[in-house]
C-alpha cells in the first residue's frame, strides 16, 4: 500500500478513506485482496477505529466487502457497477461541458491547455499514474470553471470509484491512449462555444472504457467477477 502524508485539517477517518480509495483505484490494493485494519492503521500511523469507519463507508458503495471475524476484501470489478458509475459521471460532466459553452463570459481555458500539454509529455514518457492524476485535474477544473465545485465533490464521494478503477487499468492496458486527443477536442468545443459538440465529445470520452474492455480483461483476467 502506497502511503502519502496526511493533509492539514484532515481527520483520521478522512485520511484513511482517501488513502484507501487512492490505493484501490491505483490497484495497489488489488481486486480480491484482503485488507487488515491493523496493518492499514500501522502504515498510516492512526488507530484502528478511523480505518474501520473508512472501510464501512467503502462497503456502502460495494467496493469493499466486510467479512466478520476475517477482515475486509477489495471487491472484484463488477462491470454493472462500472456502468452505473460512468452514467453518474456522464450526466453531470456532459452538462458541465454545456454550461461552460453558454456562460456569459468565455472561461479562461489556459490551465486546461497546460494540463493537456503535460499529459502529452507523460504519454511520451509512459507514466500512467501521472496521466490519471492529470486526468482527474482536467475534469475537476471543468467543474471549477463552471462554478460547480460542490457537484464535483459529491460525485467523487460516491459510486465513481468503480469507474475510476477501470480508468486506471485502461491507462496501463491500452497502447493507443486517446485521452489527450479527447481533452483537446473537448477544450476546443468549449472555446468555440459549441454546447452540443462538447456534450457529445464528453460522452465519447467517458465511454471509451467499453471499447477498451477486452484489452483490460486480457491484462487483468483475475480482477473481474
Amino acid at each position: 500500500m502506497h502511503v502519502e502524508p496526511r493533509q492539514g485539517r484532515e481527520t483520521a477517518r478522512e485520511y484513511a478513506l482517501r488513502q484507501l480509495k487512492e490505493n484501490i483505484i491505483s490497484l495497489q490494493l488489488e481486486p480480491g485482496s484482503m485488507v487488515s485494519e491493523n496493518e492499514v492503521a500501522a502504515q498510516l500511523g492512526i488507530s484502528r477505529t478511523p480505518v474501520r469507519e473508512a472501510l464501512i463507508e467503502l462497503s456502502r458503495v460495494n467496493i469493499v466487502e466486510i467479512l466478520p471475524q476475517k477482515g475486509s476484501r477489495i471487491m472484484l470489478i463488477d462491470y454493472a457497477l462500472v456502468e452505473e458509475s460512468r452514467f453518474l459521471r456522464l450526466v453531470l460532466e456532459r452538462e458541465v461541458a454545456k454550461v461552460l459553452c453558454t456562460m456569459e463570459e468565455i472561461p479562461d481555458l489556459s490551465f486546461l491547455e497546460e494540463i493537456i500539454r503535460l499529459q502529452s509529455f507523460y504519454i511520451e514518457h509512459s507514466n500512467p499514474e501521472k496521466l490519471l492524476e492529470l486526468d482527474n485535474q482536467f475534469h475537476a477544473l471543468l467543474f471549477q470553471l463552471a462554478n460547480k465545485v460542490q457537484c464535483y465533490g459529491w460525485m467523487i464521494e460516491g459510486l465513481t470509484i468503480h469507474f475510476d478503477r477501470v480508468r486506471a487499468m485502461s491507462l496501463n492496458a491500452i497502447k493507443d491512449i486517446k485521452i489527450v486527443n479527447d481533452h483537446q477536442a473537448i477544450a476546443e468545443a468549449i472555446k468555440q462555444r459549441d454546447a452540443e459538440l462538447a456534450g457529445q465529445l464528453m460522452e465519447e470520452h467517458l465511454s471509451r472504457y467499453k471499447i477498451d474492455e477486452s484489452a483490460i480483461r486480457e491484462k487483468y483476467p483475475t480482477y473481474f467477477r
